[in-house]
């Protein structure tokens, strides 16, 4: 199949700026789970110092257990690796819109409002810059996929909304039954369109209807 022109940089976008990097509001909103991440960090080892400069080892076994406990159980641990995952993909998200034509003239890139684990990966609620739209997101997708280091990638337009997008990031095939760790409850059910003829909805947003058996 054909790839879609908007894949094609040059000539066509040849004189389209480079993308900008925004200023420190945004670079502070982007790198807000890296900067929680240092100040509790910090907080945590403020605390720890203290507590053994004082001889008081209540608080030190209180601190260490809050920490190590969740690291030792599977639960735990996959927690961690699927904001891992998140940060990750948003940044990578960020990266593709800066090296493409996923940017307006003046050189912002559209806005990544929410990312969240999901069974098969992650998925990102994105609203976009005036001149961009869904349909160049899914022109990228597969730059997408290799920038997320993921096996695939599938994108959803708001129905009456059409600024607001979802980019599914796929790593994994889906196990049945398997609950959602994310809240991407919260998009919504019936709100987004599918732009593959082969997707209707999102995978984990549809609603399975089982058809009776024959006799």
């Amino acid at each position: 199949m054909a790839r879609n022109p908007r894949n094609q940089i040059y000539p066509a976008y040849e004189d389209l700026p480079a993308a900008r990097g925004g200023g420190p509001l945004v670079r502070l909103w982007r790198a807000r789970a890296e900067l929680l991440l240092l100040a509790a960090t910090t907080l945590f080892v403020l605390a720890l110092l203290g507590a053994t400069r004082d001889g008081q080892w209540v608080p030190v076994v209180l601190l260490t257990s809050a920490v190590s406990v969740p690291a030792a159980t599977r639960r735990g641990r996959s927690w961690v690796a699927a904001h891992f995952w998140c940060v990750f993909s948003r940044h990578r998200l960020h990266r593709v819109c800066m090296e493409t034509t996923m940017h307006t003239r003046a050189g912002r890139i559209p806005l990544v409002l929410w990312i969240t684990p999901t069974a098969a990966g992650e998925k990102a609620l994105i609203m976009v810059r005036a001149g961009i739209s869904a349909e160049e997101f899914e022109a990228y997708a597969e730059e997408i996929a290799a920038a997320c280091w993921a096996r695939g990638v599938n994108v959803y337009r708001h129905r009456t909304r059409s600024q607001f997008l979802i980019v599914e990031i796929v790593r994994r095939d889906v196990t049945p039954g398997a609950a959602s760790p994310g809240l991407d409850r919260l998009y919504g059910r019936r709100s987004w369109v599918a732009l593959r003829p082969d997707l209707e909805e999102p995978p984990d947003l549809r609603t399975e209807v089982v058809l009776p058996r024959a006799a």
